[in-house]
């Protein structure tokens, strides 16, 4: 992987994204120790162990998500990654061999340096800039509903006893009373509080208040455009495992830079991704590559004000997802932002630079220091602050998954471009990807709880729903 410094001549260079994957290792840069170069590599055979990226804003973060997403996709790996800048989408078009790249190259001795484009689908909630993705109500549940609307454990209850009745509705005959978007949810909403009296003795108290609270909660949803999320046709989550036909993984970029105006939901929606993959995934063990590699940013926000269901889920699915062959990258600015325990489950780590202005930062930093393996040719806590942009502290895991001792790495370049693609480019994009317009570029609207409680409410409705059973008899 790596050879004599100015052997990266762009003239000379082939741009071939598998000189950086080699015997299950995935070049993620070189350290150096006096005039010798250490290849660092992810071994794919540890990728499902999950991995931590880190570092203040500036750092060269963005930069080490794209080269870990060209990496995984030149190895037959498919990606996940959210978008929050939008620099990310320049992974789709061939990058330049620029003076900066070109000298890292040269720096950290590549033996060839080019630039290629990478097979890419663009995905975002709104259907604006991507292929719309879309989830029905019931696939959410009330549980990450919950916390999207951010709701108390009572309005909570009354969330899930309106999951039950609909569920109960659909097993006594009444088979298209299903939740799939939120105006279905709010007519069931809205006719549980109609109907509080004769539900108390099943399903427990409905009070108005919290009825009306909670349409208060969703007429806001709807107001942040969460209404483009919920309904048909539904993301089927092994659209993100495709390889291309040249065998690279397809690396799906979600669009976030607008749902990040939205932080909870842009939160809520990822974990709902990453329950979907467990839920729908077999056991495969550990295999010699992962099947997804999911790279989760900003991943502060799925953990802030949590309640403890929801970070127990999370802690949950990170553990426990390996083993359905998918690796979870959470990046974000420091270590302290996840959780212990599910900080527990990142083997994988990279450490951009960290800035100390006060105690608390400082605090921080020595925090961080303490999560790598020492190296006693390195003093991890000061180095942290002293790193240049595209530099990085990693310690990776090898062999039986110990991981190594710290080493000050340059991140390899990237071959792809370096910022965003023109709208221009990335409406061409989604123009040749006719099959996943073809499946999702059209909303459907399906006759379904809302429907039916219309239906229920007019006079011939009610007649029938108070004689159903001598109705079905007769039928």
């Amino acid at each position: 992987m790596t050879g004599t410094p100015g052997a990266s001549d762009p003239e000379q260079a082939v741009a071939d994204p598998r000189d950086y994957v080699e015997n299950g290792l995935i070049l993620i840069g070189c350290s150096k120790s006096g005039h010798n170069l250490t290849p660092e590599c992810i071994e794919l055979a540890l990728a499902n162990r999950h991995g931590l990226v880190t570092g203040a804003t500036g750092t060269g973060k963005t930069v080490t998500l794209q080269i870990l997403a060209e990496g995984f996709s030149a190895a037959g790996v498919p990606v996940f990654a959210a978008d929050i800048k939008g620099d990310l989408s320049g992974i789709a078009a061939k990058g330049e061999p620029t003076p900066k790249l070109v000298e890292r190259a040269e720096e950290i001795g590549l033996k060839r340096y080019g630039n290629t484009a990478f097979p890419t689908v663009f995905w975002d909630i709104f259907g604006t800039d991507g292929h719309p993705v879309r989830a029905t109500v019931e696939e959410m549940g009330p549980l990450l509903l919950s916390r999207l609307m951010e709701l108390t454990e009572p309005q909570e209850g009354v969330l899930n006893i309106a999951f039950r009745w609909a569920a109960d509705e659909r097993e006594a005959g009444d088979k298209k009373m299903s939740i799939l978007d939120l105006k279905d949810l709010r007519s069931v909403i809205d006719e549980m509080g109609k109907r509080a009296a004769t539900l108390r003795s099943k399903y427990g108290h409905v009070a108005p208040a919290t009825v009306g609270v909670i349409q208060r909660r969703l007429l806001v949803l709807e107001e942040q455009g969460a209404a483009k999320f919920f309904g048909e046709p539904a993301l089927d989550i092994i659209d993100f495992l495709k390889l291309a036909p040249d065998g690279r993984g397809i690396v799906n970029i979600l669009a976030a830079e607008k749902l990040m105006n939205t932080p909870r939901l842009y939160a809520t929606f990822l974990l709902w991704l990453l329950t979907e993959l467990f839920d729908r995934l077999p056991e495969v063990g550990d295999l010699d590559k992962p099947k997804l590699v999911f790279l989760f940013d900003e991943a502060h926000l799925l953990f802030n004000e949590a309640p403890k269901a929801v970070l127990e889920q999370v802690e949950r699915v990170t553990r426990l997802i390996r083993s359905k062959g998918v690796g979870v990258y959470y990046v974000t600015q420091s270590p302290g932002d996840v959780p212990d325990r599910v900080s527990a489950q990142l083997g994988n780590r990279i450490q951009h630079a960290l800035r100390a202005f006060t105690p608390k930062e400082q605090k921080a930093i020595r925090a961080a220091a303490q999560t790598f393996r020492p190296n006693p040719d390195i003093d991890t806590e000061r180095t942290i602050q002293e790193l240049k942009v595209g530099e990085a502290l990693v310690s990776l895991l090898h062999g039986g998954g110990e991981p190594s001792m710290v080493q000050r790495t340059l991140i390899r370049p990237p071959m792809s471009r370096v910022g965003p693609l023109t709208a221009r480019e990335r409406q061409a994009a989604l123009d040749a990807d006719k099959g996943n317009y073809q499946k999702y570029g059209t909303l459907l609207d399906r006759e379904s709880a809302y429907e039916r409680l219309q239906a229920r409410n007019t006079t011939v409705g009610r007649f029938k729903e108070r004689f159903s059973s001598l109705i079905r008899g007769k039928g």
